[in-house]
């Protein structure tokens, strides 16, 4: 009885001394961690009251594969959609690492002509012209593409362009940013003035400015004195130059909290070896970045997907331009870290979502930012995709970005405002 009276306290003290290394964080840190909290903006559960023929087939061509956040959302959302409806494996057909050149032609050619599908989307703003080419081959096909900028000028029927007012979600997140950069000041770890911002862009177009700008906006509507700076890679996925950007903006440039429009873990990568706050895209990088991650904003292409099916299995027109909103599902927002985040940051959040569901909140209100220190009134905008602008896209005081039915979907604030310094424009 002794010896098992033994045994027992020595059974006892080892499980005393795991449980107090398991409440340690790396640095002896014995704050219990609270983790991811809920999905702020959740995906929806795809549910369809059409039933899909047996026969039907939907392709999807992707610029990458998996290993990109970018092509990833697609490849998820795809799924969950074709889940939802009851699509086989059979019926879903996903091609990767199909580049902005003829291959993507020969992909669609390949869905249309071999495997039978009724339906190719295509991830990448540079596929477009070879959509359109495999389109006017193949009149019985829907060819679907993102960022595009022709599907109402095009004059193709079966040809239709989409994107999301992912502006709204990434000025949410940018609002975590300010709340973060806000706890900074206070804490002492920085100045009002040492609030900045490091971004990572892959290109100067206008679907990454028109996210960082929103980014930004979000941020100094809570913290004014809020700068930022950007540094470009030339790449939509590399993720040396990706977190080479990141850890220049760190290291070089002063920045205190970096996100991104780049498609890898560079970035995040960056700042967990560097103990920066980090505001990710495309998804959760919290499994990357568990000490700096904050919140992350995505397009949601699910309802998208679903729309397209499901008009197509009716035989019912597809919109030549389609934008998805908060109110369809299309723009999503992760939980925020609670490790990482300031304090309120939910809260904070959830008061601009029902700003904007209530239609009172503008991310581009022109009262808000200016360029060269004048408020904008009037700005012509590249709409037809010629690359020069002629169309004035404000009014009622705000840029009215990504508005398919008087504009186009795809994004056209092209704009660096006050505040917002480019580093480089060359890629080098």
């Amino acid at each position: 009885m002794k010896n098992f009276k033994k045994i027992l306290a020595v059974v006892l003290a080892v499980v005393m001394i795991a449980g107090v290394f398991a409440a340690c964080g790396k640095n002896g840190d014995t704050t219990e961690k609270k983790g991811m909290s809920e999905d702020i903006l959740p995906r929806q559960e795809v549910k369809s009251d059409v039933t899909v023929p047996a026969e039907f087939k939907i392709g999807l061509i992707c610029l990458h594969d998996e290993n990109s956040t970018y092509d990833n959302n697609f490849i998820a959302s795809l799924k969950s959609a074709a889940k939802g409806m009851g699509l086989t494996d059979d019926q879903v057909i996903i091609v990767t690492n199909i580049g902005e050149d003829k291959g993507c032609y020969d992909a669609a050619v390949d869905l249309a002509k071999n495997k039978g599908c009724s339906v190719i989307f295509a991830d990448s703003f540079g596929h477009e012209s070879f959509m359109k080419q495999a389109a006017k081959e193949f009149p019985n096909v829907q060819f679907c593409h993102a960022t595009g900028t022709s599907g109402k000028t095009a004059g193709i029927a079966n040809f239709h362009n989409a994107f999301a007012s992912v502006y709204e979600v990434r000025y949410l997140a940018g609002i975590a940013a300010g709340m973060k950069l806000n706890e900074m000041i206070k804490d002492g770890k920085i100045t009002a003035e040492q609030a900045i911002i490091g971004y990572v862009g892959a290109f100067t177009y206008a679907e990454v400015i028109s996210g960082m700008t929103s980014f930004f906006l979000g941020a100094r509507s809570v913290c004014p004195t809020a700068t930022m700076k950007v540094r470009y890679t030339g790449s939509w996925y590399d993720q040396a130059k990706e977190q080479e950007a990141a850890t220049a903006l760190i290291e070089q440039d002063k920045c205190v909290l970096i996100s991104q429009h780049a498609d890898s873990l560079g970035a995040p990568t960056a700042c967990e070896l560097k103990g920066v706050p980090n505001v990710s895209y495309n998804g959760s990088t919290y499994s990357a970045g568990e000490n700096t991650f904050i919140i992350s904003s995505a397009i949601d292409w699910a309802p998208y997907f679903q729309y397209i099916i499901e008009q197509t299995v009716k035989g019912e027109a597809i919109d030549a331009d389609w934008t998805g909103t908060i109110s369809t599902g299309s723009v999503v927002l992760t939980g925020v870290n609670q490790d990482v985040a300031a304090e309120g940051t939910i809260e904070a959040i959830n008061a601009a979502v029902a700003e904007f569901k209530a239609g009172t909140l503008h991310v581009f209100d022109t009262s808000k930012f200016t360029v060269e220190g004048k408020n904008l009134t009037e700005y012509l905008a590249d709409v037809d995709g010629d690359f020069k602008g002629e169309t004035n896209v404000i009014h009622d005081d705000y840029f009215d970005e990504s508005n398919a039915k008087d504009f186009r979907s795809a994004p056209y604030f092209d704009i660096i405002i006050d505040g917002v310094e480019n580093l480089n424009t060359n890629f080098g």
